[in-house]
């Protein structure tokens, strides 16, 4: 693990547009105690890009569900899916202004699992932002905070399948990823997945209150290639640690 220093000056807000997916559903499925798994293989993904077809946890008729949504929300009312390209994100402290996402915060709450992601910061003198990638310390998947939503094409059949999209809720950052960048996904505590994917829980003052920074000291970072910048470059390598920047050490 890499460490790092203060912020960069200048340093701008950036969230969390990239991450890895490389847990079999099986794992998935032990590990965030899902009894039904509508998908029987993931691919695994070191560079996980928006529109992707992403693994979630939801509950369904008190069963915890895997199964595979886009990734990029498309509101109910969307007239097509290109806005679900600026909807890969959206900020805690904006859901219940949002149009958007205050319907599936009320109702359609979910667990993105993810075994890490990445963050870009902004180096004094330099163009190029420097990439981090983010995990566990004990390598365990962290559990996004998540909504999700079903949309209808006005143009089909009403009878047709709806598409299933997700958006993953960023909060402040905590003390490991401030000097990387202002924003980090929302990680939820193990004692908390219970509450959170409650669908007879609506309770938003409540649920407010599980969107904060994840402790510090459970994750660990380090500065990695700008390959990872290419959505098409996928593979372990993308992980490799690459020598602190040292602006940003």
């Amino acid at each position: 693990m890499w460490t790092v220093g203060a912020p960069a000056a200048g340093t701008v807000a950036r969230m969390c547009g990239r991450y890895v997916e490389v847990s079999s559903p099986a794992l998935l499925a032990e590990r965030f105690h899902v009894t039904e798994v509508r998908t029987e293989q993931l691919e695994t993904n070191y560079n996980v890009a928006p529109r992707a077809q992403v693994p979630v946890v939801a509950e369904r008729h008190g069963e915890r569900v895997l199964d595979l949504v886009r990734w990029g929300l498309v509101p109910f009312w969307a007239k097509d899916t290109k806005i679900g390209d600026r909807m890969i994100n959206a900020r805690a402290d904006k859901l219940l202004s949002s149009n958007a996402f205050k319907r599936p915060f009320e109702r359609k709450r979910c667990i993105v699992p993810a075994d890490g992601f990445y963050e870009w910061q902004k180096i004094e003198g330099k163009r190029t932002k420097q990439p981090w990638f983010i995990r566990r310390r004990d390598g365990e998947p962290l559990a996004f905070a998540g909504l999700w939503e079903t949309w209808h094409d006005p143009n089909e059949d009403d009878d047709a399948p709806p598409l299933r999209s997700c958006v993953i809720i960023t909060t402040d950052p905590n003390e490991l990823l401030a000097p990387i960048h202002d924003r980090m996904p929302v990680v939820l505590p193990e004692s908390q997945w219970d509450t959170w994917l409650d669908v007879d829980n609506h309770d938003v003052a409540a649920l407010r209150k599980l969107l904060v920074p994840f402790p510090a000291g459970e994750l660990e970072a380090w500065a990695v290639s700008t390959l990872v910048n290419k959505a098409d470059n996928n593979g372990p390598e993308l992980l490799d640690p690459e020598p602190v920047p040292a602006d940003a050490s």
